[in-house]
């Protein structure tokens, strides 16, 4: 009635030992030969044609002069190729990244993918435990395509049907290390396949001068400094709220003085109130004449988060039933309100008053300010949560060199570094490391590298010497329609100063 399968013989196997294992081999299907030559020639067929679509310019540089040897003669062949070569030379000198561009990066990508990833392709990931070796067969994750620009190689890959990203973001130093690159990081391209970055150099290693006071009036995105590609790295500040946390010496006063910089035509307009909290008394108090307020003292830095505080609520009620966003304007404009070593004020604090003043100021503020134009940016360096229990209230998160791996994802968010954020593997020194750290914003996962431009002594001198004035000049606003506890040309004293 039913038909016995080769694999059925195994229960008719009897053995008088106990300890035997029953060995059950399949049956063998021999396939024609005929069969196995078609199938060998579609895939080379297939192969080829997939090989001239992807790198037309590879296959090309080869191809056509092997073909006019064979047809006109060798010396057709080498005048052709000396031609080309002119062109491509006079191209480069005349254009250099228009043919880095169309020819030379995809030269280089097709180099490497046939060189380095192509030829370690199965052993790393076999030992890297991404691939897998059953009975004589490999089944590996395919490498469909290799980008290269100036700075990094990127692969997208075809995951295994089962596998996850986590599988790929745990094992990130075996792939760098594997394919000869420093680090690799790990993103989403869709569904089933990653974009695997190799840097090939640091483009971040030289420090950077300050930018350029920009010409245009704006409220933001601010260019503070370049991405790990090359290109200006430009910080949101309006409409969000940002943490900036690091080991002493790592540059956050970089990331401040960056951000005040492009923000002066602004504030000289009348769109952008800068408000200041410096509880050290040394990173910000050079350019207090900047601010429009300036605390010092921990008092002082209390009362002026609750006038923050204050403006934010007065601005909810008018907005209420008229607006759901903040446009800066001279009757309203963007308050930005810069907080250095807010741990000092939140978690070292001796006055229990103070500190709860402060944190409860601090978590209003970041849970309603940014929809009313009142925004902070708030710089640490320990981002334990007992530290700072309101990290999270920070939409976009900087992590610049941290002394411990697991401050990356306190920081950052759970599986950044697994993702290629190894702020703890910045390195110490000034000069190579100051001002570099890896940015996580609220609208994407993968964290990107940059370094923040520094801004020198000088320079702030010279930013007070040209702006200052801009703030004793702002009119005084009529208390009747403005909340304000004070004038907005008057500074809060600091510590030893005699109020005006």
């Amino acid at each position: 009635m039913f038909r016995k399968l080769p694999g059925d013989e195994a229960r008719n196997l009897v053995s008088t030992t106990p300890d035997t294992a029953v060995v059950f081999r399949p049956a063998v299907v021999r396939t024609p030969a005929f069969v196995t030559i078609v199938i060998w020639l579609s895939r080379l067929v297939a192969g080829l044609v997939r090989l001239v679509w992807r790198h037309p310019i590879a296959v090309a540089v080869p191809v056509v002069p092997g073909v006019i040897w064979t047809l006109y003669g060798w010396r057709l062949a080498l005048v052709l190729v000396g031609l080309v070569l002119l062109a491509g030379l006079s191209w480069a000198s005349l254009h250099w990244f228009s043919f880095l561009r169309l020819v030379g990066w995809r030269l280089l990508a097709f180099w490497r993918r046939v060189w380095i990833y192509r030829r370690h392709w199965q052993p790393v990931m076999i030992i890297s435990g991404l691939g897998r070796h059953l009975r004589g067969r490999d089944y590996l994750p395919r490498l469909m395509r290799v980008e290269c620009d100036g700075w990094a190689d990127r692969l997208t890959v075809k995951m295994l049907n089962g596998q996850a990203v986590k599988d790929w973001a745990d094992r990130t130093d075996q792939l760098a290390h594997g394919f000869g690159s420093r680090t690799c990081r790990v993103s989403i391209a869709r569904a089933g396949r990653l974009v695997l970055t190799f840097p090939r150099r640091d483009p971040l290693a030289v420090p950077l001068s300050a930018v350029p006071i920009p010409d245009v009036v704006s409220v933001g995105p601010v260019e503070i400094g370049a991405r790990e590609d090359s290109t200006p790295y430009r910080l949101k500040v309006h409409g969000t709220h940002v943490l900036i946390a690091g080991a002493t010496g790592a540059g956050k006063g970089s990331f401040l003085w960056s951000t005040i910089r492009g923000l002066l035509p602004a504030m000289r307009a009348g769109l952008v109130e800068l408000w200041a909290l410096d509880p050290k008394l040394m990173e910000l108090s050079l350019g207090r004449d900047l601010f429009t307020w300036y605390a010092a003292d921990p008092e002082q830095c209390a009362d002026l988060l609750d006038d923050a505080v204050t403006v934010m609520q007065e601005r909810a009620g008018r907005f209420a039933g008229l607006l759901r966003s903040h446009t800066p304007t001279t009757a309203d404009p963007f308050v930005l309100v810069l907080v250095d070593e807010v741990a000092f004020l939140t978690a070292y604090q001796s006055d229990r008053t103070l500190k709860q003043r402060i944190t409860a100021a601090l978590a209003t503020l970041t849970t309603q300010g940014r929809a009313v134009g009142v925004g902070v940016m708030a710089a640490l360096q320990d981002p334990r949560k007992e530290v700072m229990n309101i990290r999270n209230l920070f939409p976009d998160k900087i992590a610049l060199r941290l002394d411990e791996s697991e401050q990356v994802d306190m920081v950052l968010g759970d599986g950044a570094r697994d993702r290629g954020a190894l702020a703890d593997h910045i390195s110490p020194v000034p000069e190579l490391g100051a001002g570099v750290g890896y940015v996580r914003l609220e609208t994407s996962p993968d964290p990107v590298r940059v370094r923040a431009a520094y801004v020198s002594d000088d320079d702030i001198r010279a930013m007070v010497a040209q702006y200052a004035q801009a703030v004793d000049t702002v009119p005084i606003t009529d208390q009747t329609t403005a909340p304000s506890p004070m004038p907005i040309t008057t500074r809060v004293p600091v510590i030893g100063e005699v109020a005006p």
